[in-house]
């Protein structure tokens, strides 16, 4: 068997799509124009690049993008000032503040600062609370995308059994809680699960994201499972030269490929949908703020 291969870029780019219609037709009837604000303190690489694509795609989108860039230095209470600021502004209806934080920063605090309603990361206490008793909620953005795929590649996800491998607050336990809303019945697993490997082939969906390189190999796959890899793990590739290296996720991806129904490629799959739904969760949290429908096929 050879897997489909899930195309989270495609899918990604469609998400977009989707959302820049909607907040078109948010401005043309009511108005409303989503702002998405971006807080970044400090010069991470890698941070300052995830943080410059967000703010091209939610001005591509159609929405007000909001950047906020401090020194590394900045004081935490100077950074629970901004957020406070942000969120008594109207024309702000998600904030975002870039993770991790300095050190003399704490992060918890800096979370639980902001207020739920434009908690687009999920990752609020509230929010929290709401997904796990199965209420409304904004949802953090990973799982969301992995969801919004599941769907679309299943239909119906009722009744199947599904395998979380991971238990991070971020991704395993909300991915959890969402496939549980949907009807699966669900296992979550870890690195300290006791026989992992006939854990992950009862799977009909195996959802890794335990964030160790290919981890699962093709032999944990129940035959024809789809496998959503959220792992994003760079390995050295001296095929490349001395030096170099390559991203892979948490599954073993040929020989998973060679028994999977579907699976997600890495890179090209989960991640690119992150931030599609950072924008849809936006769309999401305006939506709400001024009493209307929330919009369709974007949210959990």
């Amino acid at each position: 068997m050879s897997a489909k291969i899930i195309d989270g870029k495609a899918f990604a780019a469609d998400v977009r799509g989707r959302v820049a219609e909607q907040v078109a037709q948010l401005k043309a009837r009511h108005g409303l124009t989503p702002g998405l604000a971006v807080v970044l303190v400090g010069e991470d690489p890698a941070s300052q690049v995830y943080v410059r694509n967000k703010g091209k795609q939610t001005i591509e989108a159609g929405m007000n993008s909001f950047e906020h860039k401090l020194d590394a230095s900045t004081p935490e209470a100077e950074l629970l000032a901004l957020v406070e600021k942000l969120n008594a502004d109207p024309a702000v209806h998600g904030i975002l503040v870039q993770l991790p934080l300095p050190d003399h920063i704490d992060e918890a605090k800096v979370l639980a600062a902001i207020d739920p309603a434009k908690d687009v990361d999920g990752f609020h206490i509230s929010n929290v609370g709401l997904l796990a008793t199965g209420q409304k909620a904004l949802v953090p953005c990973t799982p969301l995308g992995c969801l919004m795929m599941l769907r679309d590649h299943h239909g119906s996800l009722s009744g199947l059994n599904a395998v979380v491998v991971g238990r991070s607050n971020i991704v395993g336990k909300p991915m959890a809680q969402l496939l549980l809303r949907d009807s699966c019945t669900v296992t979550i697993a870890h690195s300290r699960t006791k026989d992992l490997a006939e854990v992950c082939r009862g799977a009909d969906i195996l959802v890794a994201a335990v964030g160790r390189p290919q981890m699962i190999p093709g032999d944990w796959v129940k035959p024809g499972a789809t496998v959503i890899d959220v792992g994003i793990n760079r390995i050295p590739a001296p095929e490349k030269g001395e030096g170099k290296t390559r991203l892979v996720g948490d599954v073993e991806f040929d020989s998973a490929a060679a028994v999977a129904g579907a699976i997600t490629p890495v890179p090209g799959g989960v991640g690119p949908m992150t931030i599609a739904c950072l924008l849809a969760n936006t769309l999401t949290a305006c939506a709400r703020a001024a009493g209307l429908p929330e919009p369709e096929g974007l949210t959990a």
